[in-house]
């Protein structure tokens, strides 16, 4: 199986809550592509969703991000001051299209990264 991810490496002096004015949109962006949370009943779920990784945020801690079943995921490794966007089953100009939405957001909010496109890794 192939796998396709867009990588948000932050600088190191970039602290997890320098996040907080992007983050709900971004998750919200993910929440969309996977149409999960989307209808009006669901609203509640998505707020509190959102508003449990923003907690973590504010607490200047790595946030759960999105890692559910989904065509796209959000993930926040633990070994890295990272985050990235990674499907199994899209498409690569999919999730660059994503990632560069998710890019141009954490510019205007001034969060210092620097972005990779991976399209070449193989699971088994």
């Amino acid at each position: 199986m192939k796998a396709y991810s867009y990588h948000f490496i932050f600088d190191d002096n970039t602290q997890y809550r320098d996040l907080l004015p992007v983050f709900p949109d971004i998750l919200k962006i993910i929440l969309a592509e996977n149409d999960h949370f989307q209808s009006q009943e669901d609203e509640e779920n998505r707020e509190m969703f959102i508003a449990m990784n923003m907690y973590d945020l504010e607490e200047n801690r790595k946030p759960e991000g999105y890692n559910r079943k989904g065509k796209y995921r959000l993930i926040f490794p633990m070994d890295r001051k990272e985050m990235y966007v990674r499907t199994f089953v899209g498409k690569a100009n999919d999730v660059r299209r994503i990632g560069e939405k998710i890019s141009e957001m954490l510019s205007t909010a001034h969060v210092k990264f620097t972005s990779a496109e991976n399209d070449n890794i193989a699971f088994d």
